[in-house]
């Protein structure tokens, strides 16, 4: 899994992206269903991927994350919503521990305005968010994730992820 994650995210097989997001496909599905929402036509569930650097999107040609997400929205029932964007000064979480994601992190999101207004225009109305990222590591991101969408009211009902790092210390 590792290799592949690496391969689609850095390497840009994007020949990874359908398996890669069948596998979000199903995470995200096992949430609905734990949570019992049943998204409609009128009331979606939003898929919001957890925003890339700039820096990293423009190195890669494309948000990685996102491009995950879409095979993951094969219904009408369950919208791509890039809503949250990244404040400057994040650096890159590589290397970094659990306390050390998390003070990079914190405060670091935020939903625009404008995505925001074309959201509520294009649906009054929603089931619920489930915020999607390609691999999770400490919880950090899809905490700082959870408050920033939370915070202009949005109900989150979890996250998804394709994959997740094992452990290697317990946590202290």
């Amino acid at each position: 899994m590792r290799e592949a994650v690496l391969s689609h995210k850095e390497r840009g097989v994007r020949g990874l992206e359908r398996p890669l997001g069948g596998l979000l496909a199903e995470a995200v599905l096992g949430l609905l269903a734990s949570r019992a929402v049943v998204p409609t036509l009128d009331a979606p569930v939003l898929l919001v991927p957890v925003p890339s650097r700039p820096a990293a999107v423009r190195s890669r040609g494309r948000d990685t994350t996102a491009a995950l997400v879409r095979p993951a929205t094969d219904g009408a029932q369950v919208v791509l919503a890039p809503l949250l964007r990244l404040r400057g000064g994040v650096a890159d979480q590589a290397g970094l521990d659990r306390s050390a994601r998390a003070a990079n992190l914190e405060g670091s999101m935020h939903c625009p305005a404008r995505g925001l207004a074309r959201l509520a225009r294009r649906r009054p109305q929603v089931a619920g968010v489930v915020v999607c990222d390609d691999v999770v590591t400490t919880g950090a991101t899809l905490v700082e994730a959870q408050r920033a969408l939370s915070a202009v009211g949005l109900p989150v009902l979890g996250a998804a992820v394709v994959a997740a790092t094992v452990r290697r210390a317990p946590p202290s």
